[in-house]
């Protein structure tokens, strides 16, 4: 379920960018423009269909990230994760390229903690996302994230026997100036605009541009959110979590609604260095990621995930992992 749901959010979004672009530049036929693979730039979706998925279904999408299919995403990953032990090790430091399957666990780790079901973690985290926050770096956190799982062990020891000042030098080197955006994290997104440092060097040369774009749209994603029938169901969404009394014109706003807040009220910094002030807002925003989330997770079970799971049947024979 929690694949379904994981495809649900993606195409959520998606659905977002969509009504974007509808408004201005594509009101001539997005649907068209997917099975055509047009291609873009600037403020103009990018599409790349892949040459099937891994069950093998010529001119369909592939069913992973960025249209791709099981075969292309373990070879990006690996060749990823060569070039940023590479990049770290000529810059100094040790990383140790980790696998397809510890990054995969990474990605499918996004709200969800072990021996926790999805119920469970939404009660108790809503989307993971001011309820886990810690301000740490990945490979300190107590609990483990995404991102300390998309890292692997070795490397979060390697990180654990640095000195603070080297630790610090280690992850802008990694990352950037965004700690979060790990490569198994940006990958799961299918974002890699806040990705820095060695990471963002590997993926420039993975991964195409359009994929680095943010304007891509993953083509198996858009075809589900084209469909009139997903259309109605996100619009019949949005109206559910209104009457539930959140005030948000479309279900894309909410985490990053909660991302916003969050960040203006620790400005990235970790907990034990927030004011009074700034630990009585975090409890708040936790609270409220907790309702809507409890909220937003039932309207999807009931009204979108039905339809995702119909359209994906009939295009691809059932459900996609």
């Amino acid at each position: 379920m929690k694949t379904v749901r994981n495809v649900v959010r993606k195409i959520i979004a998606l659905s977002a960018k969509l009504q974007s672009y509808r408004t201005d530049l594509l009101t001539l036929g997005l649907v068209f423009a997917l099975l055509v693979a047009a291609c873009g730039n600037g403020s103009t979706p990018t599409l790349a269909v892949s040459q099937g998925d891994a069950a093998g279904q010529p001119g369909k999408p592939g069913t992973e990230e960025f249209g791709m299919t099981k075969e292309e995403l373990v070879r990006n990953i690996e060749a990823t994760e060569a070039l940023v032990a590479k990049c770290m090790s000529d810059a100094g430091f040790e990383y140790i390229a980790v696998d397809y399957d510890t990054v995969r666990k990474g990605m499918t780790a996004d709200k969800a903690l072990p021996g926790v079901t999805d119920e469970q973690f939404v009660a108790q985290y809503g989307y993971g996302i001011s309820t886990l926050y810690t301000g740490k770096s990945p490979q300190l956190a107590d609990i483990p994230t995404a991102a300390q799982i998309g890292l692997g062990e070795q490397n979060a020891q390697i990180f654990k026997s640095l000195s603070p000042a080297d630790q610090v030098a280690y992850n802008i080197t990694l990352f950037g100036q965004n700690s979060d955006a790990t490569f198994a994290v940006s990958l799961e997104a299918e974002d890699f605009s806040r990705a820095g440092g060695c990471t963002r060097a590997a993926v420039e040369q993975v991964f195409t541009s359009e994929q680095l774009s943010t304007t891509y749209l993953n083509p198996k994603d858009a075809l589900i959110a084209q469909d009139p029938r997903m259309i109605a169901a996100v619009r019949e969404f949005s109206d559910c979590v209104r009457e539930a009394g959140f005030s948000y014109n479309h279900p894309n706003e909410i985490e990053a609604d909660i991302k916003n807040r969050l960040a203006g009220i620790t400005k990235n910094l970790p907990l034990e260095a927030l004011s009074p002030d700034a630990l009585t807002a975090l409890t708040e925003l936790q609270g409220e990621e907790r309702a809507v989330a409890t909220v937003a997770t039932e309207c999807e079970a009931n009204i979108i995930e039905p339809v995702a799971v119909q359209i994906e049947r009939e295009l691809y024979g059932g459900p996609q992992p």
